[in-house]
């Protein structure tokens, strides 16, 4: 099997079509999705990999977003801007998010984790817009190695305790002072930085906002998600000491949610907006796996593949306003509903889902958390009233700014839509909707 993919990529690239990556990933996709059966769980692959529901979960996202990113980037094709490197980097990326998520052995897992950020790394410096994309993937690049290296030591520290590294057969880290609880920090940080949880979030605007539309599709789809995995994966190593700190990790998800919430109303760039929705999102996904409640974990998996689907069609859509008006800025890309009427309807779909409205699975998530967090402490429903306020009303003002409003005078004609742009929002928005209809699918086995 594994030497049918190999040569089937090596025949892919050396005829550099398009097509072909395209057409395989869809297949693998759909192929990948008939595997699921309930309580699905496949183990001793080999190699220290194996399978859950979770990781499940997001291989078939990783396979999905990676196929919708290469048919959203249509212009690298046609301006013949290195399209056979673009597809080498994008299948180099998938193959490390697949291995990380079917990863049993937590040094494995480290160093598929570390090996995303190369392929991300050269998405935003190679296909970026801006000068800036420099900054930004240096911004990226450091936050992420100061979270890991102590990740790193943790690793080493709890095979020298426990004789493996083995999912499950690491023995518990438990006592009160403080050296478990610098094992502790050590060990989690990273996957906050990924997260990002509020405070170490600076680097992903940046990233997001010169980053490609493969590379923004990418990290909101996937790469945030790995922190999630992580928590998931490491948290119980430490169930002792995160137990007793986890109110301030709660504290941090709901506040710093909101305060990031009312930064989306300040925002003027399309992109950067998306990006600080997305760390508003993630505070409540980090409440989740910090609670250890069976409602909590379900709902943080639900709210991170619907964040993935949604998240990913935003920036594409974007994307697509950037392409024809050669601005992300909310000031000049006003009134796009006069020239691109038929996108309005995709903008306002893709907001809705945004703030959590039926029938997304955004929806089913956010019940499943706010249920959690309101149960662990009532005081929490204050910030958890203003993050879905704000959450409300920043994709209210997203759509609003950029469909309503007198367009830009400088703009005589435009494009309203491709069919290939109309079918990459079609499959992001079915699937964000229709799989509330089969929820068990995003629940965590107790």
């Amino acid at each position: 099997m594994l030497k049918f993919v190999l040569f089937s990529l090596l025949m892919v690239f050396s005829v550099q079509s398009w097509v072909a990556v395209q057409s395989l990933l869809i297949v693998a996709s759909f192929f990948f999705g008939l595997f699921y059966v309930s309580d699905f769980f496949l183990s001793h692959v080999g190699l220290g990999l194996g399978v859950d529901s979770v990781g499940y979960i997001l291989i078939l996202l990783s396979f999905w977003i990676v196929t919708l990113l290469v048919l959203g980037s249509n212009k690298i094709l046609e301006v013949k801007n290195h399209s056979s490197l673009f597809l080498l980097v994008n299948v180099a990326l998938l193959v490390s998010l697949v291995l990380t998520f079917s990863s049993q052995d937590y040094l494995l897992f480290y160093i598929c984790f570390e090996t995303s950020l190369i392929p991300t790394l050269v998405l935003i410096l190679g296909w970026g817009y801006q000068p800036e994309r420099l900054q930004a993937g240096v911004y990226m690049l450091f936050y992420t190695l100061f979270g890991s290296l102590p990740l790193l030591v943790s690793l080493i520290s709890l095979y020298k305790s426990g004789g493996t590294l083995v999912f499950g057969l690491v023995p518990l880290v438990s006592g009160s002072g403080i050296v478990p609880f610098i094992w502790y920090i050590c060990s989690i940080f990273a996957f906050f930085v990924k997260l990002p949880m509020f405070m170490v979030h600076l680097w992903l605007p940046k990233a997001h906002v010169e980053a490609p539309v493969a590379g923004s599709m990418i990290l909101a789809g996937v790469l945030l998600k790995l922190g999630g995995y992580g928590l998931m994966r490491v948290c119980p190593v430490f169930v002792g000491v995160s137990m007793s700190w986890s109110w301030v990790w709660v504290s941090l998800g709901v506040v710093g949610g909101s305060i990031v919430s009312v930064m989306c109303l300040r925002q003027t760039d399309i992109k950067a907006l998306i990006a600080y929705s997305s760390v508003a999102h993630m505070g409540l996904v980090l409440c989740g796996f910090m609670l250890f409640s069976w409602w909590g974990l379900s709902g943080a998996v639900a709210v991170m593949v619907g964040h993935g689907l949604c998240s990913s069609g935003l920036f594409c859509l974007a994307n697509m306003v950037y392409e024809r008006l050669g601005s992300r800025s909310l000031m000049i890309s006003k009134g796009l509903m006069n020239f691109m009427p038929s996108m309005a309807l995709w903008w306002f779909l893709l907001s809705a889902g945004n703030m959590a409205a039926p029938p997304t699975i955004n929806l089913l998530g956010e019940i499943s958390l706010i249920m959690s967090v309101m149960s662990w402490c009532k005081l929490s429903i204050l910030s958890i009233a203003a993050l879905s306020f704000f959450s409300a009303a920043y994709s209210l003002y997203m759509f609003s700014m950029s469909q309503h409003g007198k367009f830009f005078s400088s703009l005589f004609s435009c494009c309203s839509g491709q069919v290939r742009e109309y079918l990459v929002l079609m499959l992001h928005w079915l699937p964000l909707n229709i799989m509330i209809l089969k929820g068990g699918i995003l629940i965590v086995p107790c």
